[in-house]
Parts: C-alpha cells; structure tokens; sequence
C-alpha cells in the first residue's frame, strides 16, 4: 500500500481533484470518498448505508467497515481503514469476490423487502376519494368513525 494512513476532512461535496492521503467525508450525502490507497488515483466512493459501509468517528480519527475492495479496478486492491491507518488485506480470488457479491445483492434485498414491509398506521394515508365525491383523509378507522357519524 502506497498510503498507511489518511487524513480526514469533512465536506459538504467533494472535490473533482481529489488529493491522495485524504479520505472526504460528507455527512450530508453519507459517503466518504478517497483515491486509491494503493495509489493507482482511482476514485473510490463509500457510501453510508445499513447494508454498504458504516463510518465512526471518535473524535480524532474514522474508521470505515467493512473492508473496501476496489474488485472493478485495474488494481484489485483490498483495506481496511481503521483509526485513519490503511491496513492492507489479502486479495481474494475472483470466486470469494462473485460470493461476496451475491451475499450482499441478498443483504440489501432482505433489508429493503423488511424496510418496504413497515407497518402503516391508520392515520397515515393519503387522503383518498369517497364514493360521494369528497376527499377524505386518515386510514380506515377515520373513515368509518366519519361515515358513523353522518348516519
């Protein structure tokens, strides 16, 4: 590994040129972005998500986890950002890559399909059209508490 640490800046964007050693961390847009430790100078994007990476600040120094495989680019490499050190990780063969990958398209499935399957309180409907022609708003038990109370 070229770079055995970087230093941290927080960014609302980042920068076009982006400098080596740096890892920009925009908060706003939950993604760190830095240039290849290895130092190839591609770009190379880590966004914050439940089933992507997740980033801790102490106070003094980030660490980003899991590992960052940069499995698309020339240089195949493979770290760990800790406390702003580069750690330098094994490479993983191209059938460890393609099992990763498909456990993490069925980790993001999962979470969405149980993040899409929130239940919705009644009262949080949008308002809907009745049959005679009113907007009515809330779920079904505004509903029927409304069309009680014209009878």
């Amino acid at each position: 590994m070229r770079h055995q640490s970087l230093e941290h800046r927080f960014v609302r964007n980042a920068p076009r040129e982006l400098e080596p050693g740096v890892l920009y961390i925009s908060m706003e847009y939950a993604t760190a972005v830095h240039s290849c430790c290895c130092g190839c100078g591609d770009r190379v994007v880590t966004p914050f998500t439940p089933t992507d990476w997740r980033m801790t600040f102490n106070g003094e120094s980030v660490t980003l986890s899991p590992s960052v495989g940069n499995w698309n680019q020339d240089c195949r490499s493979h770290y760990v950002i800790e406390r702003n050190r580069v750690i330098e990780c094994g490479d993983w063969s191209d059938e460890r890559v393609e099992a990763e990958r498909c456990r993490d398209k069925q980790a993001k499935a999962e979470y969405y399909e149980r993040a899409s399957a929130a239940p919705v309180r009644p009262d949080d409907a949008l308002p809907t059209e009745s049959t005679d022609g009113i907007a009515q708003t809330g779920g079904l038990w505004s509903r029927l508490r409304a069309w009680l109370s014209k009878s």
